[in-house]
């Protein structure tokens, strides 16, 4: 029998417990043996909780408890997230989390110590939920130099943006639709201005190209600039808008950013809609793949976790190999560099936009205002066309296959 912790009872936290008590037979045949919670950590009381007996209030309990060999990290943040898991993992203890900011601003460190320890610190569910792409990306691409990845990586702006395409709700409307569905917090910050995808392209990208890279590093904008008219505009020219986390090779640098995209109706990414997630991941042996599903939610995390969880229990004695070294503060090069088409939506007339630009294709307008996609250039260039006297009113990247 393996015995394990729980830490935090909130939505994850309660979710791996349901999961593992509700599937428990099954869970401990994939494990190889029996799995069982032995504490539930949380400073809160839960007298009408089934699984009472469980809880306590001391982590100290844990760490010196030699018994515990997993424990699951489902506290979030960083302070006390932090500080227990360096302190487990350096107890021999395996760590398991779904905590994306963690491992994005202190992944590459906690590695670093659970292989000095010859232990595990496992991940799958802190990037897409319930949809597999840490171990894939780990595994099964191990053979492909990775020259891109991109995705929907944040299920409360998708849903948002859906709503605005699909119903034609404003943007503040829509926001307020998914706070009242849960899909959004209360302060959606960290969802709306790209925060949470930006975390996530981070923790995809150092696995990818093997150097830690930090959000800070990371050019990120979120959708509150995104307009009805800029949804209208897109849907004219045969797009939809996706708030999009993106990555890409250039020589021996690396290109990040989270930016709403333009994306083809004819692509797979504009029909992933509401909460949904999608990632393409770009080898240059097998081309692109692309993992699908539920990016959130109780219990598609909870399955995720307890995925790692047996993995974890499976290789006590052997250490996954899921690793990347530390910061190149060179390796991660301006996005504005990167080439693409642009849509751009200004106050100028048609034929100002085509004195300036040359060949467009244009989306419409009336008046003094005037939507259209520029032909391939970079974001400087772009900036440098824009100082002539043209208001910009919205400007996004459309993805192109290069």
């Amino acid at each position: 029998m393996i015995h394990i912790a729980v830490l935090g009872y909130g939505i994850v936290g309660s979710g791996v417990v349901q999961v593992l008590d509700k599937n428990s037979g099954r869970i401990s045949q994939n494990a190889g043996q029996e799995i069982k919670i032995k504490y539930i950590l949380d400073i809160r009381e839960f007298d009408d909780c089934p699984y009472k007996s469980l809880f306590a209030k001391d982590f100290e309990t844990i760490v010196n408890d030699p018994e515990i060999a997993v424990v699951v990290e489902a506290i979030g943040g960083i302070g006390a997230a932090l500080e227990y898991t360096r302190r487990s993992l350096e107890a021999g203890k395996s760590v398991v989390t779904s905590n994306k900011e963690l491992v994005a601003e202190y992944g590459s460190e906690l590695l670093k110590l659970a292989m000095e320890k010859e232990v595990n610190y496992l991940f799958e569910a802190s990037v897409g939920g319930g949809v597999p792409v840490i171990r894939p990306l780990a595994q099964c691409m191990t053979a492909n130099i990775i020259n891109e990845i991109y995705g929907i990586l944040n299920g409360t702006t998708n849903y948002i943006l859906t709503d605005m395409e699909k119903n034609g709700t404003d943007f503040s409307e829509a926001l307020h639709e998914a706070q009242k569905k849960g899909y959004a917090e209360s302060d959606p910050t960290a969802d709306i201005e790209g925060h949470d995808a930006c975390r996530k392209i981070c923790i995809l990208s150092s696995l990818a190209y093997g150097r830690h890279i930090f959000p800070r590093q990371v050019l990120t904008e979120g959708i509150s600039g995104v307009t009805l008219k800029d949804i209208h505009y897109a849907a004219k020219l045969g797009y939809a808008i996706k708030l999009l986390g993106r990555s890409r090779a250039i020589n021996d640098k690396v290109s990040v950013y989270v930016a709403p995209h333009l994306v083809s109706k004819h692509s797979l990414l504009a029909v992933i809609d509401g909460v949904m997630n999608a990632v393409v991941i770009r080898g240059n042996a097998v081309g692109n793949v692309v993992f699908c599903g539920a990016g959130a939610g109780k219990l598609p995390t909870a399955s995720a976790v307890i995925a790692d969880v047996i993995d974890a229990v499976k290789h006590l004695h052997a250490r996954r190999w899921i690793s990347w070294d530390e910061c190149d503060a060179g390796l991660v090069v301006d996005s504005t560099l990167l080439d693409s088409a642009w849509y751009i939506r200004t106050d100028a007339t048609r034929s100002k936009v085509e004195k300036e630009f040359g060949s467009v294709i244009f989306a419409g307008g009336t008046g003094n205002e005037a939507a259209f996609i520029t032909g391939v250039m970079n974001g400087t260039m772009v900036g440098d066309l824009l100082s002539r006297g043209i208001t910009v009113q919205s400007r996004f990247r459309v993805l192109g296959d290069y």
